[in-house]
């Protein structure tokens, strides 16, 4: 009783720390909210109290961002894993039952194999009538078991065969929801990471080009600001349409993080690049934003984006950082433009200083 009344106090006391902390950084009060404090709180996770740690250092407060990337990096995949584990565990179990299923299957037809040489020397030995009728009769009777064992074992390997089947749909429909982003229906970061790292591998093999897209929204932070998140979750889902519609064939759009997308376009070369790039700067911004629960237009929103192509013997880290040079050069200057590693504008900036 002790013990449970203590579980109580510490647990509660986890539990003021979370709302302590979402109600002194004024942010909503969401499941995902609580359980980024609530882990903080217990200290389980050093690795989320670290970046949650710097982040305040640096800049005082947790945007909705942070807290969604947070949230992806440091709990969403640890759940994800579970469940494939679960997962897994089901599909051990289910093959140890047939494994055992198939030893006392092994088991009957050697004893059937054993009572059929007992048969044949009692048949050779047998001298009226009766004792060979007797050695038929309990033939026939093993040869029945057999049948049943067999019947049995058919059966349960069609069902195991539709269990493992299913259980493998679960396993795939896991891992593909692991790689997506949620809102966006995107890839998310990690599915972006595996893409580069194959697409750079594909190009490196072949000589073929390949280009990269950084794109960010301007001013985003403004429209959760001014309109709640409920509209700048809108505004991500409009951008991710966006590229969804632009790109085809073999390209690739996956959400970066936060407000900050990529497209990785195997053999494409930098001019096609710019050419997709501006494409779909002018799909995000030929659309209207609308607040649907009232209706009020809200304006326009944009993109800036930078575009890097992969040099010879280079990796995907290099790739990535050129684009992403690129990217703030271009909000650097103005946004809602494309900017390349060639423009004269696209000098080293601090990304920090630029939203």
């Amino acid at each position: 009783m002790i013990g449970l009344v203590e579980d109580h106090e510490r647990t509660m006391a986890f539990a003021d720390v979370a709302l302590g902390q979402i109600r002194s950084l004024r942010q909503p009060a969401v499941p995902r909210n609580y359980e980024i404090w609530y882990i903080y709180a217990t200290g389980c996770n050093p690795a989320l109290n670290k970046i949650i740690n710097e982040t305040l250092a640096r800049t005082g407060r947790l945007s909705e961002s942070d807290l969604e990337q947070i949230y992806d990096t440091y709990l969403s995949q640890a759940r994800t894993s579970a469940r494939i584990d679960k997962v897994g565990g089901q599909v051990i179990n289910e093959i140890d039952d047939v494994m055992a299923l198939i030893t006392d299957a092994l088991g009957m037809t050697a004893t059937f194999g054993q009572n059929l040489a007992g048969a044949s020397q009692q048949l050779s030995g047998a001298s009226d009538r009766e004792k060979i009728m007797a050695v038929v009769a309990g033939l026939i009777s093993s040869t029945r078991e057999m049948q049943e064992t067999n019947k049995a074992l058919e059966a349960r390997l069609i069902a195991s065969k539709q269990e493992i089947g299913s259980l493998q749909q679960s396993l795939e429909a896991i891992r593909a929801e692991s790689l997506t982003d949620p809102l966006t229906t995107l890839g998310n970061r990690k599915y972006f990471n595996r893409a580069i790292e194959g697409a750079v591998e594909d190009a490196a093999g072949s000589g073929e080009p390949l280009s990269l897209l950084m794109l960010d929204i301007d001013h985003f932070k403004s429209f959760n600001d001014n309109y709640g998140h409920l509209t700048g979750d809108h505004v991500l889902r409009l951008v991710a349409m966006s590229l969804k519609q632009s790109i085809k064939g073999q390209d690739v759009a996956a959400r970066y993080g936060g407000e900050e997308f990529a497209v990785v376009l195997p053999k494409t070369a930098l001019r096609q690049a710019l050419t997709v790039a501006d494409n779909i700067r002018r799909a995000v911004m030929s659309k209207q934003l609308k607040k649907r629960s009232t209706g009020e237009i809200l304006g326009r929103i944009t993109v800036s984006v930078g575009v890097s192509m992969l040099q010879p013997s280079e990796n995907a880290d290099c790739l990535i950082e050129r684009a992403d040079a690129c990217l703030y050069a271009a909000k650097r200057n103005g946004r809602n433009r494309v900017i390349c590693e060639s423009d004269p504008e696209c000098t080293p900036v601090n990304r920090t200083q630029l939203t």
